[in-house]
C-alpha cells in the first residue's frame, strides 16, 4: 500500500498522539508499505518546538522509514495554553500544510489510503478533499474527542465557535470511509455523533511489550531519588495539562507528608507544570519531586522503580480521552491507582483484570485512602502487577493491534476496487 498519514503531532515526540502516530506509520513502513506523512513540528508536551526544528520552515525528514513533510505552525506559550491558542496552532498547521497538499493533489500516482489522526479534527479536512478528488478511501483515527473535552472542561463555551467546531466534526466523521478510535466507549461516542457502526474500527493504543518489561524495583532511578528499600514510590509520569486535574496529586502528597514511607514523584512537563510546582511550594510539600521527561531508553527502568502508578484525569474527560500512559504501566507489570468512574474504559480494565484500583475523579479523600491501602498491602500490589503484565501481553501487543488494522485497510481497498 501507498499510505499518507496526516497528523499535527508526530515522531520524535515521545508521548501521546505524536508517539503513537509515529510508531504506527513506522510499523507500516517496516512492513514494506510506502509511507509518507504530513506532520507538524515536534513541540509536545513541552509546548516548545525542539531546537533542531526551529527556524527551519518547511522541510523533509525521515523517521523509521517514513518520509515526513514538516509544516511550520504557531505553538502557544507553555504558561498560557488556551483553547484559542490551540485552535490558532491547529489552523496555522492546516493552512500551512497546503504547501505540501498542492503537490500531493497533483502527483500522477495517488495514495491508496489516507489516514487523518485527530485531534485536531482539522487534520481531516484535506484528506476528505483528497478522497473526493482522487477517489481513494480515507480514515479518521481519533485519539481523543477534543471538542467534547474542551466543552466539558470549560476550556471552550458552546457559542458560535463551539457549534461551528461540532458541525465540522460531524461533517467529517460522517463522510470518512472509516472511523477508528482507541476504546469501545469512544467508538460508542463516534456512533452517537452519526457514524455508521459498520464503518467504525477499534484500534487500541499499544504497549512496547518487548521493550518495556518488568524489572528490578531497586534500580538507578530509585537511587537517584535517594529512596530506601522500605519507601513506597508513588509515581505520576505523563503530560501535565488541564484535562488531567493533577492538583489532587499535590493535595494528597501534602495530606500524607507525615507518612515517611511514601514518596511522590511527578515526571513530565506540560502547560500546568509551573502551576503545580508553585502549588507544591506554597503548601510546603517536601515529599514530592518534579522531574523532567526521561529519555526513552530509561522508560522501563523508571516504570519499574514505581510501586504505585497514578493515572489521573478529570471526571469531565472520562472516555473522551484514554490516558496513553496506562499501556506502558501495564507492560511494566506495575499496579495503577486511577481516578475513573464505573462504566469508563479505564475502570473496566483495571477492575475487570485486577490490575489496579480506581477512585472517583477529583476526590482527594478517596485517593488518599486508596493510596494508604495499596501501600500497606505488598501482596496485592504484586498480584496486580502480575495481572497487569499478563493483560499487556494478551491485548496490547503492537504487532497484533496494527496487524488487524492492516488487514482492515486491505479489506477497505478491496471493497473500493469492487465499487
Amino acid at each position: 500500500m501507498k499510505v499518507l498519514f496526516v497528523s499535527l503531532n508526530f515522531a520524535p515526540e515521545l508521548t501521546a498522539t505524536g508517539k503513537f502516530t509515529g510508531e504506527m506509520a513506522g510499523w507500516f513502513a517496516g512492513r514494506g508499505h510506502s509511507v509518507d506523512a504530513i506532520a507538524g513540528l515536534p513541540h509536545y508536551p513541552e509546548w516548545r518546538v525542539r531546537k533542531d526544528y526551529r527556524r527551519r520552515g518547511f522541510r523533509r525528514d525521515s523517521s523509521s522509514g517514513v518520509s515526513v513533510m514538516r509544516v511550520a505552525h504557531t505553538v502557544p506559550r507553555p504558561n498560557s495554553v488556551s483553547a484559542v491558542g490551540r485552535i490558532m496552532m491547529e489552523t496555522t498547521f492546516s493552512i500551512a500544510s497546503l504547501f505540501w497538499w498542492s503537490s500531493v493533489l497533483l502527483r500522477p500516482r495517488k495514495y491508496d489510503v489516507v489516514i487523518a489522526v485527530c485531534p485536531p479534527m482539522q487534520d481531516a479536512v484535506m484528506p476528505w478533499l483528497y478522497g473526493l478528488i482522487r477517489r481513494v478511501p480515507w480514515v479518521v483515527h481519533i485519539q481523543d474527542f477534543q471538542v467534547d473535552a474542551a466543552m466539558r472542561l470549560r476550556m471552550l463555551r458552546v457559542g458560535v465557535l463551539g457549534r461551528l467546531l461540532y458541525a465540522i466534526e460531524n461533517f467529517l466523521l460522517t463522510r470518512a470511509s472509516r472511523v477508528s478510535t482507541i476504546t469501545p466507549a469512544m467508538l460508542k461516542r463516534a456512533v452517537e455523533k452519526g457514524c455508521d457502526p459498520e464503518r467504525t474500527w477499534l484500534v487500541p493504543n499499544w504497549a512496547d511489550v518487548s521493550g518495556v518489561v518488568p524489572g528490578p524495583r531497586q534500580n538507578a532511578f530509585r537511587r537517584e531519588l535517594n529512596l530506601t528499600d522500605d519507601q513506597i514510590l508513588v509515581l505520576y509520569a505523563g503530560g501535565m495539562g488541564v484535562k488531567q486535574g493533577l492538583e489532587v496529586v499535590v493535595q494528597v502528597a501534602a495530606r500524607l507528608r507525615d507518612d515517611k514511607r511514601l514518596r511522590f514523584a511527578m515526571v513530565g512537563t506540560g502547560a500546568d507544570r509551573s502551576c503545580l510546582e508553585a502549588m507544591a511550594a506554597a503548601s510546603g510539600v517536601d515529599n514530592l519531586q518534579f522531574l523532567s521527561v526521561q529519555p526513552a531508553e530509561r522508560l522501563s527502568e523508571m516504570l519499574a522503580a514505581g510501586d504505585i502508578h497514578l493515572v489521573i484525569q478529570r471526571a469531565e474527560a472520562a472516555d473522551l480521552v484514554m490516558p496513553s500512559k496506562l499501556a506502558n504501566i501495564l507492560a511494566a507489570g506495575r499496579p495503577a491507582l486511577a481516578t475513573a468512574s464505573p462504566g469508563t474504559a479505564l475502570h473496566d480494565i483495571l477492575h475487570g483484570y485486577d490490575c489496579g484500583v480506581t477512585v472517583e475523579p477529583e476526590n482527594v479523600d478517596e485517593l488518599a485512602h486508596a493510596l494508604l491501602d495499596m501501600a500497606a498491602d505488598h501482596s496485592a500490589r504484586r498480584r496486580m502487577g502480575v495481572n497487569a503484565r499478563a493483560y499487556a501481553e494478551k491485548y496490547l501487543s503492537r504487532d497484533a493491534i496494527l496487524g488487524r488494522f492492516e488487514e482492515q485497510l486491505f479489506d477497505l481497498l478491496k471493497e473500493g476496487s469492487r465499487a
